[in-house]
């Protein structure tokens, strides 16, 4: 028998000077060293070491981003596809920085993005880069490739016309096949699936990739229901052999039950291509989310735009932030978008600050662009000089901030009823009498009978109206602290069932339980007294005018000056409630008692304070020295002066020469100079000194054909303003005004959509709902509120994102 051979015979062994393939490569290690610098060394990877890489939060500016290179290989076919679905990093700033580190100065032009589609620019560096080459870029690359790839180019002076262009000398000129050419076909070929080696194995024929599309087709509009409704997309049990698969697979069949096609689609569909699970319905999500913020991104164009801002926690306790953009769009109207829900590690202002960078970023949203901000009163917010809209303005200057308005008239509403005893405390058991009326399905059902009961009877001595839609049976609403209108409902809702409470109190005082009985006798006794009542109806007709201009701020398209005009009708109205309102109150609230027998105080009678001492009547006794008449004007004050305190914004300098735009403003008086001031002042960026020249000549023009003209007198705010200046193409003629228009309602009101897209989240992401991914919450938000968008997004479209996602099995196209 001969000798054994062992394995090490048929392999040669390693040198010992050469590096082991599964160590990171050094610059050391490399055959040539000139090829990149040192701090841009390639990485090489362990089989194990592949990091998560979030595909939705990659860095878009050239001159920051990681090269393909640096990370896994298993990965960077997929982030390759990533960056050429968001194609080039193209932004389009008001002005370029200037290359002073040349003789004659030069900046770079927005105009080369047309010529040179592969163009990128890094604000960041202020350097232009290639995209194509960078999706194909490797650490060996020659120094025409490094430069824009990896170091960045920003010699402008030798970008010029004819065949010494840098731009021309880096694609090849007539070479077909020079690296960046190479790196162009390379990107064509990646997403060009059908091209594949694995698809042209498989041989699909036209027939089984139209069926692909139609089964694919299917999921979407599914997909689309039930993101639209808000619905959950999985069940607990998906098994074919289970009674109830989860919404997206139940219908599903039933699409397929009405179409037959699609019935033998889906039971011809691979085993391994069903495109049904968990991962391919978030895909699906997320194209139609992408597919609606690039919509949005579109119809903001080169536009100015605020950011409105707010944070809250979701079911599963995670901190959320919300971002909206507002803008003016081409039509004139305003638009405030909602556009994406981040969430934070934390609410520290810098935290805040890169996060909503990062998403305008992403969808190539210029930051210098930012023309206000919107917050609420939070000090990580509003801080004066580490504030979030501290650190925004440093960027950029125009970015003024304007604290909510409806969240102004809140903290002044709730500060009014606290500075009044009396009337916190009557909120308090306001409070306690729904809780107790209330409580219970019984009490609820005796109440709504006592309450038909009451109307009935109302009816039959020609007391109430009748008609579709009056005197309808509901029950009392409970107060809410954060929405301030829901205490006039409530308000309401007792006045209104006020005979029908007391019939459920009289009840529980007879058949409840001892303590049930103690405190529904302290109730009713409270209920029916003067004071109770009285301080019902003052409350109600002083919440009545501040109501109206707490709705009109919830208002989407609401714009600052008319919202500072609802401001200060409101305090009009209060004010002339206290000079005029008294008897009529003293007068509504006397019949309302006699209607219910509830004893009415003798006026006449000695005013005893609350301090217990007795006030001797006197000859020039008169009926204000009551305790009702202190608490009446007592009320108003607190409401005046909190809402003087809040909204002091009306001696800003920027709202005072806005207001020279306010149409019916300027037909009593049009102020040039206060227009060319605001222009001087606060958007001095947003001109030229040519175009500031010409405004007040353009102005002058105005006053004489616009407003003096017949038209003028029916605009009411300057938002109809602007919408008719676009519909008569005046937008054109006096397109320097016409700015100036659009920089003004770009300013944010409140942060009412903000709130919006978090009362949205709570529908979405439930209690039994509590694991959905941060992505998922994120794009079916997006889908839920946008609904207008989403429903004209184009399924052929929605399919090509599809499919150049990522590598699939079957083609669809």
């Amino acid at each position: 028998m001969g000798k054994s051979v062992t394995i090490d015979k048929f392999f040669q062994r390693k040198r010992a000077n050469e590096p082991d393939p599964a160590t990171p490569i050094t610059l050391s290690t490399r055959s040539n060293n000139n090829d990149l610098p040192s701090e841009f060394s390639p990485k090489r990877f362990k089989s194990t070491e592949i990091e998560e890489v979030d595909l939705d939060s990659l860095e878009r500016d050239p001159g920051l981003r990681r090269q393909i290179w640096e990370y896994h290989p298993n990965q960077r076919e997929e982030i390759r596809r990533a960056y050429l679905n968001l194609k080039a990093y193209q932004p389009i700033l008001q002005e370029y920085p200037l290359n002073k580190n040349i003789k004659h100065p030069r900046r770079f032009q927005s105009t080369w993005y047309e010529q040179f589609p592969w163009l990128e620019y890094s604000p960041a560096k202020d350097k232009a880069y290639c995209f194509l080459c960078f999706i194909f870029n490797k650490p060996s690359g020659c120094s025409n490739q490094t430069a824009f790839t990896v170091n960045g180019f920003n010699s402008w002076k030798k970008v010029r016309n004819g065949k010494a262009c840098a731009f021309l000398s880096h694609i090849g000129k007539d070479n077909v096949s020079s690296p960046h050419r190479n790196a162009e076909k390379a990107c064509e070929d990646l997403m060009n699936q059908p091209q594949h080696i694995s698809r042209r194995f498989d041989n699909f024929n036209d027939e089984q990739i139209a069926t692909n599309r139609l089964r694919l087709k299917a999921h979407i509009h599914v997909v689309l229901l039930l993101a639209l409704q808000g619905i959950p997309f999985r069940g607990h049990d998906e098994k074919s052999s289970s009674s109830n698969r989860g919404n997206f697979l139940e219908f599903l069949d039933v699409l397929s039950m009405y179409n037959d096609e699609l019935s033998k689609a889906i039971a011809k569909a691979p085993k391994n291509a069903k495109y049904t699970s968990h991962d391919i319905q978030k895909q699906i999500l997320h194209v139609l989310s992408m597919r609606v913020k690039n919509a949005i991104r579109e119809e903001i164009g080169v536009a100015k735009y605020c950011i409105i801002v707010d944070e809250a926690r979701d079911e599963s306790k995670r901190e959320q932030v919300s971002i909206v953009l507002r803008f003016v769009d081409t039509n004139g109207f305003i638009q405030e978008r909602f556009f994406g829900l981040i969430h934070v590690s934390d609410t520290a202002a810098l935290t805040l600050k890169d996060a909503i960078y990062s998403s305008l970023a992403h969808y190539n949203l210029d930051v210098q662009n930012i023309r206000g901000q919107g917050y609420d009163g939070a000090s990580n917010m509003r801080g004066e000089f580490n504030g979030l809209q501290a650190l925004i303005i440093k960027d950029c200057r125009s970015a003024y901030y304007v604290h909510c308005f409806a969240h102004r008239l809140q903290l002044a509403l709730v500060a009014a009823s606290k500075n009044v005893t009396s009337i916190h405390q009557f909120f308090d058991k306001l409070t306690f009498i729904v809780n107790i009326v209330g409580s219970s399905c019984k009490r609820n059902d005796e109440l709504k009978n006592a309450h038909a009961d009451d109307i009935a009877h109302l009816i039959a001595i020609n007391e109430l109206e009748t008609g579709r839609g009056l005197n309808q049976i509901g029950t009392l609403q409970r107060a809410a602290d954060t929405r301030w209108s829901s205490h006039l409902r409530s308000l309401k809702g007792l006045i209104k069932m006020f005979s029908a409470s007391c019939m459920v109190l009289l009840k529980v005082m007879d058949d409840g339980l001892p303590s049930q009985r103690a405190d529904a006798t302290s109730v009713y006794d409270e209920m029916t007294s003067f004071d109770f009542v009285f301080i019902l109806h003052l409350m109600k007709e002083i919440m009545g005018i501040t109501d109206i201009l707490c709705q009109a701020l919830q208002s989407k398209s609401q714009d600052i000056i008319n919202a500072m005009e609802l401001v200060l009708s409101t305090k009009n109205l209060l004010q002339q409630m206290r000079d005029n309102k008294w008897n009529d109150l003293l007068a509504k609230v006397k019949s309302f008692c006699e209607l219910r027998n509830i004893d009415i105080p003798d006026f006449n009678a000695p005013y005893i304070n609350r301090r217990g001492r007795a006030r001797a009547r006197q000859d020039n006794f008169t009926i204000e020295h009551h305790y009702q008449v202190d608490l009446f004007y007592a009320s108003i004050d607190s409401q005046l002066q909190e809402i003087n305190g809040r909204f002091s914004d009306d001696a800003m300098e920027l709202l005072i020469l806005s207001n020279a735009l306010n149409p019916q403003n300027a037909v009593e008086s049009f102020r040039v100079e206060d227009i060319c001031k605001l222009v001087e002042k606060f958007y001095a960026e947003d001109f030229t000194r040519d175009e500031k020249e010409q405004l007040e000549m353009q102005l002058k023009h105005y006053e004489y054909n616009i407003v003096k003209g017949p038209n003028y007198n029916n605009l009411a705010t300057i938002s109809e303003l602007c919408q008719w200046l676009v519909k008569t193409n005046k937008s054109v003629t006096y397109n320097l005004i016409f700015r100036v228009i659009v920089l003004v309602l770009t300013l944010p009101v409140s942060t009412a959509t903000t709130e919006r897209s978090f009362s949205a989240m709570n529908i979405v992401k439930t209690r039994l709902r509590s694991k959905m991914e941060d992505g998922f919450l994120s794009d079916a938000l997006m889908i839920y509120i946008e609904r207008e968008i989403a429903r004209n997004v184009s399924i052929e479209a929605i399919i090509e994102d599809f499919e150049n996602l990522k590598e699939r099995r079957i083609p669809f196209s």
